[in-house]
């Protein structure tokens, strides 16, 4: 896929800003490396690069553009069960000087980690292959796509937020409601609908 129909993709989810060409040679050969090895670990389930771009590029990067809106921030992030790395690598691409740990128990897929941040010369970038609940970091964003056992994984992002933080959710449209009982003692904005999504939203909490 060329460079262009990747800009001319994600410009939904980019609303009036934009990325850099530098920045669209990341996600064009981050986008390289996930389909190649989506065809030997099941990374995503998505085999259709628009879609990719689409469902999982261009979700994150909204997440992004709301989050940060300050490209220069150097705040720090952890992706819990970073998968195939949504949201946290595109959140990094977004916001270069972020210090970003990414959270991934799988052992196949944190090796695909690590190989996308090291092709692309991702500064400030940790691989943490193990169990989200054991990990020692805390940082002023936690974010969470895409998890199995949602409910019982959200205490442990809490868990990993420092006083002040915030928390970012890409869920359905109907956990929001799970979040807010589940973590009642944080603030919560109203879930921000997802472009090109039916039911899909940006929930973001804050520590009091």
């Amino acid at each position: 896929m060329t460079e262009g129909r990747i800009r001319e993709l994600l410009e939904p989810f980019l609303d009036h800003a934009s990325i850099s060409d530098s920045q669209l040679k990341l996600v064009s050969t981050y986008l390289d490396l996930l389909l190649k090895w989506n065809s030997k670990i099941n990374l995503t389930a998505v085999r259709d690069p628009e879609e990719i771009v689409t469902r999982h590029l261009g979700e994150s990067f909204f997440a992004a553009r709301r989050l940060f809106p300050d490209r220069d921030s150097a705040a720090t992030a952890i992706d819990i069960g970073s998968g195939a790395g949504f949201p946290g690598l595109p959140l990094k691409i977004w916001a270069p000087a972020l210090d970003l740990s990414l959270i991934e128990a799988n052992q196949k897929k944190a090796v695909f980690l690590r190989e996308v941040v090291r092709t692309l010369s991702l500064s400030q970038v940790s691989v943490l292959a193990q169990r989200a609940e054991m990990v020692p970091v805390r940082a002023d964003l936690v974010s969470l796509r895409a998890v199995e056992r949602f409910e019982r994984a959200l205490p442990i992002v809490q868990q990993l937020l420092n006083s002040g933080g915030r928390i970012a959710l890409l869920i359905g449209s109907g956990q929001c409601e799970v979040a807010k009982s589940t973590l009642p003692n944080l603030l919560w904005e109203e879930p921000i609908p997802i472009p090109l999504s039916r039911n899909r939203v940006l929930l973001i909490g804050h520590a009091k």
